[in-house]
């Protein structure tokens, strides 16, 4: 079974890589990585590293998964490619709000967190920002 992750994946920690670890567990492992546009668009700044760099920490750390760059015009694109029988959410990610779980090709489930108070993206990037 294809276990398809979305995210942006920005200076890849070990809550990144138990979301990935999770998801290799249970098939096969595609990735999307968000594009630096999209990150903007949607949380309002820029990540930390390109969506290069951040592809390429996903492939290093994960060999066997398949890594994508997310689609500039249609974020179901890599959905409708891929045609996963599992989509696997993080703990701080949501489905848009116009898509309806119920009516999703495959299996939508999301993932506890593993130690947000330590791993958060958010909390990190304070840290590097100083």
């Amino acid at each position: 079974m294809r276990v398809l992750v979305f995210g942006t994946f920005d200076n890849l920690h070990p809550g990144h890589k138990f979301l990935l670890n999770e998801a290799q567990q249970r098939g096969e492992l595609w990735v999307v990585i968000g594009l630096d546009e999209t990150v903007k668009r949607v949380k309002g700044f820029y990540p930390v590293q390109s969506q290069e760099e951040r592809k390429h920490a996903v492939e290093k750390a994960f060999p066997q998964a398949r890594v994508l760059l997310g689609d500039s015009e249609d974020y179901f694109q890599p959905i409708r490619n891929i045609k996963p029988g599992l989509i696997l959410l993080g703990y701080d990610q949501e489905l848009p709000p116009e898509i309806d779980k119920r009516s999703f090709p495959c299996r939508v489930e999301c993932l506890s967190a593993y130690k947000p108070e330590e791993f958060k993206s958010s909390l990190r990037r304070k840290v590097i920002d100083g």
